[in-house]
């Protein structure tokens, strides 16, 4: 059996742990530089407040409804998310980490156990333990325990938060009621052309002829059928390096002078090469893109992105900064407002395994060079060593005016007791 743990409204719970007074209150969290929402309460879906809303449109429904608005704040979300995944890990040797608020456990050799009961337990040793709320669904297949973690979410009053699918009668129930454009695993497109074939539920998904999925969904559309016809096929997978790595960012405000792009660009590529290099990875392609802001219709817009071939797999900072302001100088032009840029690095092989050629290689003072930056940066601070690329005299900041504070990362805002 598999189990879906799914932390109830996730950025909005952390908020709660250390603001007990905002619990049943409206609450919403906005994107870097406070753009849109990118979480929501219950309450504050009740009040209308729709995901990816730009916040400036949404100010005066806010402020109507005593909504309470934070801005993101990662290092507290972040924290809290290991904390959680570290309790779920003493339920069940078999784990996987699936989002920052998601997790599967399989419980192989639990025969013996009241799955009921244990889930019972795992919701309140995480409740207890982070004062995080948790809905847990349990089921033969990954694919089932996501169905069935969605009926204990949708009814946590009928269900206690927990909900398992261990019978036929169940699984049946649960598949048609469950509308095919919420079957994790079918995407928008996908939906769209099974409802256009009047298939509506998922209980009409799995009565399909097995040749007439595999043609249009190709083999993973295949297996997700079989997985929801209670045939387990996907097992948990193991953490695996990413195969892109991407740093993107609205600014605070909009720019038109290049060097400022530059700098931001330069920091954009610095980040991804250190990501690289925390898995041990290089790159031998990189994206670069720039747009101007699309809700300033005044203005004339432009977006452009370039592809960027490195001569040799790299993760110095020195030489994707290089590569990354040569594509920025190709797409830049004069007399835009930009206002999001990015660096995306692609073609990531390992570290280990770099293929050499015979004229042009990366220089070997570089590897010493990153690992002392990276120790230097560990112990004293992100960021405390920079690339004179990045502007030494310059501070970069997203606009964040309502963070809250890093209770759990950060001593000198560590909450107070009176």
């Amino acid at each position: 059996m598999y189990a879906l743990v799914d932390c109830n409204n996730f950025y909005a719970s952390c908020e709660r742990v250390f603001r007990p007074n905002l619990r049943e209150q409206p609450i919403v969290v906005l994107s870097n530089n406070d753009g849109c929402v990118i979480a929501r309460s219950n309450e504050a879906k009740a009040l209308g407040v729709p995901m990816g809303a730009a916040a400036f449109k949404f100010k005066e429904l806010f402020e109507n409804n005593n909504i309470h608005v934070f801005s993101s704040n990662y290092a507290l979300y972040g924290d809290m998310s290991s904390r959680v995944m570290n309790l779920l890990s003493t339920f069940s040797p078999d784990i996987e980490v699936y989002s920052v608020d998601e997790a599967f456990l399989q419980f192989k050799g639990f025969d013996l156990f009241k799955l009921q009961s244990y889930a019972e337990t795992i919701k309140r040793t995480v409740d207890k333990g982070t004062g995080i709320p948790v809905s847990i669904g349990i089921a033969p297949t990954k694919a089932l325990s996501k169905v069935a973690n969605r009926i204990a979410k949708k009814y946590p009053k009928q269900t206690g938060g927990v909900y398992i699918i261990d019978t036929e009668e169940k699984r049946i129930k649960a598949l048609k009621w469950l509308a095919v454009d919420d079957v994790w695993g079918i995407g928008r497109k996908h939906s769209k052309r099974l409802q256009a074939h009047k298939i509506v539920t998922a209980f009409d998904f799995i009565n399909l002829h097995d040749d007439w999925v595999r043609k249009q969904m190709s083999v993973v559309g295949l297996r997700l059928k079989h997985e929801l016809e209670g045939k387990p096929t996907l097992g948990l997978e193991t953490v695996q390096s990413k195969k892109s790595i991407a740093t993107t960012r609205s600014f605070d405000r909009m720019h038109t002078d290049l060097n400022d792009i530059k700098e931001r660009v330069s920091t954009f590529a610095t980040s991804c090469a250190e990501k690289l290099r925390n898995q041990h990875s290089c790159c031998n392609v990189l994206m670069v893109f720039l747009q101007t802001n699309w809700f300033r219709q005044d203005l004339p817009q432009y977006s452009k992105n370039i592809i960027v071939r490195t001569h040799y797999p790299t993760n110095s900072s020195i030489d994707l900064i290089k590569y990354a302001v040569q594509g920025l100088e190709l797409i830049y032009k004069e007399g835009y407002h930009y206002k999001k840029a990015g660096v995306i690095v692609m073609g990531i092989t390992p570290e280990d395994t770099k293929q050499f050629t015979l004229f042009t290689n990366e220089n070997p003072k570089h590897l010493p060079l990153m690992k002392t930056i990276d120790r230097l940066n560990k112990s004293l601070g992100q960021n405390k060593v920079k690339f004179a690329a990045q502007d030494l005299g310059r501070t970069w900041k997203m606009k964040q005016e309502k963070l809250s504070p890093r209770y759990t990362t950060k001593l000198t805002e560590i909450i107070n007791i009176y």
